[in-house]
């Protein structure tokens, strides 16, 4: 009789522990969908873009759901998914479509699977202390979209009235911002996602393209509902005033691609750098990366642009003031052009760049040196002899400081590192220690991350 009773205590044990798991995870997850992000947070997340199609095999939310405790585990913070929405018909570029060609703002791609689905990627992300943030495209939509033939007055139109195409993006329609009643439509979609599903921000696609007071005024009604993370696909420093909290870092890309390509060397990272203090405010955040969805197909992999400067490069993004990027496959070192039109999917192999990541993120969560949020840690160039081939620089944030130092350039080099402090080496891709005050040897591409 006693063993049965301790058999019995022993599975109301399992079960009460079970109960206490399931409320725990649901407690966070409303936690998490109500207070939104916060400004601390974002000092050292790490951002992590989705193309849901391209992801896996099946190419749905569920498929990738899978994987969001293996990108907890590896440092990311945010995930960003590429549209979710259905795509227009009319006028489709390739067999299905581009995922920017918006049908109906409310509703789910079905390639994807359901809006239960997106939901519980969604409540699985909140679950393990991430955030979600979806792409919206503002500034066009689908040539069947619903508004085409119910609100034809929210398109802009030429000389003769007819509706007319962005650039030659020839699949969707542009939006006419003139049109009051248009903008009241685009805010109260954006709101849905926050308030009913529970998204934590948006990704806006160019952004600059759509009028900044729109932004502005949409940006204010979604912190309303809860605080959101507001990222412009544009280099626009007006957009980050009071719309946007981080733009994209899109004159350091092509900077490193152009580096990596010798067109361009280590002066025009100092110029750049010049500017942005000059031109950005205190609490503007830039994204930095080597890759992203647009890059990816239509220029190139990270390979063929910047070839052996490839991992330099991914340790730059990481130490330069801002928030670091990965793209999807990244972290399986994709080397292939992903289709944008077309099925596709990615690697799944773990190679150098998995385990590479891993320590970039563990080392960005650990060092105030690296925060690069709303209040970033200081930046100061590091004089060095060969200034056009050699880049060295200081950050320090709460008596915590990093140093970063590096070849840029496809020919060896040496140069003396002058260091006041005592320093130890985090990460390098150099098999020796770096030793403060004398002839540094760097050979092409050689980088140390320092710390003290």
């Amino acid at each position: 009789m006693k063993q049965l009773f301790l058999i019995l205590l022993s599975i109301l044990s399992v079960v009460s522990c079970k109960d206490a798991n399931k409320q725990k995870s649901k407690t966070t997850i409303e936690t998490t969908k109500t207070t939104g992000i916060n400004d601390s947070f974002l000092e050292k997340a790490v951002i992590y873009e989705i193309n849901i199609r391209q992801y896996s095999p099946e190419g749905t939310f569920a498929a990738f759901q899978k994987d969001i405790p293996k990108l907890k585990e590896m440092g990311v913070d945010i995930l960003w998914t590429m549209p979710i929405h259905p795509i227009g018909k009319e006028k489709r570029k390739g067999g299905l479509g581009s995922y920017y060609s918006i049908q109906d703002y409310r509703a789910i791609n079905p390639e994807f699977g359901t809006l239960a689905d997106f939901r519980a990627l969604v409540d699985k992300a909140h679950a393990e202390g991430m955030y979600v943030i979806m792409d919206w495209v503002a500034n066009h939509t689908a040539w069947d979209h619903d508004w085409m033939q119910n609100h034809p007055d929210y398109y802009a139109k030429d000389s003769t009235g007819q509706v007319i195409a962005p650039y030659d993006w020839t699949d969707v329609a542009k939006l006419d911002y003139n049109n009051p009643k248009l903008r009241e439509a685009m805010i109260a979609d954006m709101q849905y996602w926050v308030s009913e599903v529970g998204v934590d921000g948006f990704r806006c696609d160019v952004a600059g393209e759509v009028p900044t007071d729109f932004w502005e005024t949409a940006s204010d009604s979604l912190h309303k509902i809860k605080p959101v993370f507001m990222l412009a696909e544009a280099e626009k420093a007006e957009l980050l005033h009071k719309a946007f909290d981080m733009q994209y870092g899109w004159e350091l890309h092509h900077i490193m691609n152009k580096i990596a390509q010798g067109t361009m060397d280590v002066s025009h990272i100092d110029a750049y750098m010049q500017k942005t203090d000059s031109v950005l405010q205190k609490d503007d955040i830039s994204m930095l990366f080597t890759s992203n969805h647009d890059e990816n197909s239509w220029n190139g992999t990270v390979k063929e642009r910047m070839g052996n400067a490839a991992e330099v490069m991914a340790a730059l993004s990481y130490t330069l003031p801002g928030m670091p990027l990965i793209y999807n496959g990244q972290e399986y070192d994709l080397d292939k052009r992903l289709a944008f039109f077309e099925k596709d999917s990615l690697p799944k192999t773990k190679g150098f760049f998995y385990d590479y990541y891993t320590k970039l993120n563990a080392l960005k969560k650990k060092s105030d040196a690296l925060d690069g949020g709303k209040e970033a840690a200081t930046y100061h160039r590091i004089p060095t002899e060969k200034d056009t081939q050699v880049l060295a620089f200081k950050r320090e944030k709460n008596g915590q400081s990093i140093v970063f130092i590096a070849n840029l350039s496809n020919a060896p080099v040496s140069d003396k590192i002058v260091l006041t402090e005592g320093y130890q080496t985090v990460l390098s891709n150099m098999n020796k220690e770096f030793v403060a005050n004398q002839i540094t040897e760097l050979p092409a591409w050689g980088y140390y991350i320092l710390n003290k």
